[in-house]
């Protein structure tokens, strides 16, 4: 097995780890070296590859180093947004005789399901008529800004957006909604209720080969710090990584993690 580690985002605990299978090849690369990864591929004899782990948006626009093949991609785009260079990467692997396959295909039961996952451990609750409504609300605004590529994530309080994801990625939207509801607090005039609700969905024509939404226990955790009481994930569209942990400590926090079903 061939793993290729984008020196930009991976742990160098990887080497470590694959130190002990002689059969795992790792091999270190920046983001922007195209034409290395398929060299590296064919050398491995690479026919089926997945994308693990994340690139963060802004990487993709700031650290990138071109090499040859990926600058000639980058002149025939479009537009340089997420989905569109991803997809062209793809298109060109699959030009080489290398398929990309669905990025949860060996994640299946860490995908979302539908319904109040924290009520599914002790002391978890499912969401009350407050949250609902932000959801609901919430629901229309994510799917509308999602199907233009902006983000997927928008943060919601009394069925009013306070903030909504774009390049910085959904922690850090949810780290400013929060630090925009503290500054309402220092006053007296804010009519809004202080519990914000987080919901996050996959694009409409969500490409589940790459950039598959997903929750972690930092996420979790950055809730916690801006006081935000409930999330909504997409069931079936959404990876939650340590699921059991994750939902563990939403419930002895006491948020509510929702799995919305998917818009027809």
């Amino acid at each position: 097995m061939a793993v290729a580690a984008i020196r930009e985002e991976t742990d160098a605990e990887i080497d470590r780890r694959a130190a002990a299978d002689p059969l795992i090849s790792v091999q270190w690369m920046s983001l922007g070296e195209l034409s290395r990864l398929i060299e590296v591929f064919h050398k491995e004899g690479v026919t089926r590859a997945v994308m693990a782990g994340q690139v963060k948006h802004k990487q993709i626009f700031s650290s990138i180093r071109p090499d040859w093949r990926l600058a000639k991609l980058l002149l025939n785009l479009r537009t340089r947004n997420t989905d569109m260079l991803l997809g062209a990467v793809a298109k060109v692997l699959g030009d080489e005789g290398i398929e990309l396959i669905s990025s949860t295909a060996f994640l299946e039961p860490l995908l979302a399901t539908e319904g109040a996952m924290t009520e599914t451990v002790p002391g978890g609750r499912g969401p009350d008529e407050e949250e609902r409504k932000n959801i609901e609300y919430g629901l229309g605004v994510a799917r509308a800004v999602s199907g233009f590529d902006i983000g997927q994530t928008v943060v919601v309080a009394a069925q009013a957006c306070v903030a909504v994801e774009a390049m910085e990625g959904t922690d850090a939207a949810i780290e400013r909604a929060g630090e925009l509801m503290a500054t309402l607090d220092e006053g007296d005039a804010s009519t809004l209720a202080r519990r914000l609700t987080i919901v996050k969905v996959a694009k409409p024509k969500q490409d589940m080969r790459f950039d598959v939404p997903v929750i972690g226990m930092r996420t979790v955790e950055t809730m916690i710090r801006a006081g935000a009481s409930c999330l909504s994930v997409e069931a079936g569209r959404t990876l939650l990584f340590d699921r059991e942990a994750l939902l563990e400590r939403a419930a002895a926090a006491g948020i509510a993690i929702v799995g919305s079903a998917r818009s027809s």
